[in-house]
């Protein structure tokens, strides 16, 4: 849907608020005396170049205010990993960002195909006690995918995305959100 990095790309005026508060504030901070790197993420990208179009607004919208502030602040773009298709282009992703971090909620939600808010309160809990399949009461899931991470599924799409990445970024921070991160 109209969301994440889609909702920015349409209205960029929504990101360059963003970006301007995130990178005034840090400028703010590292007037203080305090050591500040912001790492701003770019959401629900599925295609390199929403990413592409995205990091060149954000980064323009950084370099106008670092220059209006007379700063030499770092900062970092990145992008969330919450797609399928994002881990199986992760390579592509990974040269134009500097990090990523996992959503493992939404990348558990789009990989199985399931609303979580759905799953949960109408066929979930049946999934895992079991439905009767020729006679036999048979659990379909051996457990809740949306606690306990589904390694054959989202874990091997996180694996071939860290790999991807990993091969034309070797430095790549790497992390994990959502109910699985903790």
């Amino acid at each position: 849907g109209l969301r994440g990095c889609r909702l920015g790309l349409l209205f960029p005026e929504i990101y360059g608020m963003q970006v301007r508060a995130i990178i005034e504030a840090a400028v703010g901070v590292g007037a203080e005396g305090l050591p500040v790197e912001p790492e701003i993420m770019i959401p629900l990208v599925g295609h390199e170049e929403e990413l592409r179009a995205a990091r060149d607004h954000l980064c323009e919208v950084a370099q106008a205010v670092l220059a209006e502030r007379n700063s030499t602040l770092g900062f970092r773009i990145g992008t969330m990993i919450e797609i399928p298709r994002a881990c199986l282009i992760a390579d592509r992703l990974a040269e134009l960002a500097e990090f990523f971090s996992f959503g493992t909620n939404d990348l558990t939600q789009m990989t199985f195909g399931y609303s979580r808010d759905d799953a949960e309160g109408r066929f979930l809990q049946r999934y895992l006690e079991g439905i009767i399949v020729h006679g036999a009461l048979r659990p379909i899931l051996p457990r809740n995918p949306f606690e306990v991470l589904d390694r054959e599924g989202v874990g091997e799409l996180m694996r071939i995305a860290v790999r991807k990445a990993r091969e034309v970024r070797p430095e790549i921070k790497l992390g994990v959100c959502g109910e699985h991160g903790g």
